[in-house]
């Protein structure tokens, strides 16, 4: 395992279509999860929360995904039907995040809408961590209320996105990332 300052320095994300199985075992599933629910969450408000898609149950939603698809794109080609139906099937295991907020004198909306989203990223460097890749993404679907609906979200709940893991088939390239002098100042 490595050492985690150098593992944040390394992180890259892999895309899904470069990942193979095998995913996460059971022990390893449980251990990103709860790495994943390990955030800052002032108030202990827990706004959000995780859809497991593994096995058949990335195949159920893909047929969702694409019904949907298919529906408000009535010309659409078979071709790109079978593209949304195929959404979730790259990687062996994709994990939703959640993200809802509750009324709270203390904590805004804002806050825990961050919270959701360091909930997602501990996900992905948990993943990695364990030797996975993985890709936080999210796509048309994650903001299609019949398709949040289809995977059962409650009216208030959004997703942060999709995040897929599996083992990558090659070493992934690193993007440009910005000079530091480009992006701090100081006060």
């Amino acid at each position: 395992m490595p050492d985690a300052l150098e593992l944040l320095k390394i992180r890259r994300s892999v895309k899904p279509r470069e990942m193979s199985g095998p995913g996460p075992s059971a022990a390893e599933l449980e251990t990103i999860l709860t790495i994943g629910a390990r955030v800052p969450d002032h108030g202990k408000l827990t706004p959000w929360r995780f859809i497991v898609f593994e096995g058949d149950a990335r195949a159920r939603a893909g047929e969702l995904i694409s019904q949907v698809f298919a529906r408000k794109n009535p010309q659409a080609p078979a071709a790109e039907i079978e593209i949304e139906k195929r959404r979730l099937m790259d990687a062996p295991l994709v994990i939703a995040v959640v993200s809802f907020t509750k009324p709270h004198p203390k904590v805004p909306a804002w806050e825990q809408e961050l919270s959701a989203g360091a909930s997602a990223m501990n996900i992905v460097t948990a993943a990695t961590a364990l030797g996975y890749g993985a890709n936080w993404l999210t796509g048309w679907f994650a903001f299609d209320r019949d398709v949040l609906d289809g995977f059962g979200l409650k009216p208030d709940e959004r997703l942060a996105g999709f995040i897929h893991i599996g083992t990558p088939m090659r070493p992934s390239e690193d993007r440009p990332r910005p000079a530091l002098a480009d992006i701090v100042t100081r006060f």
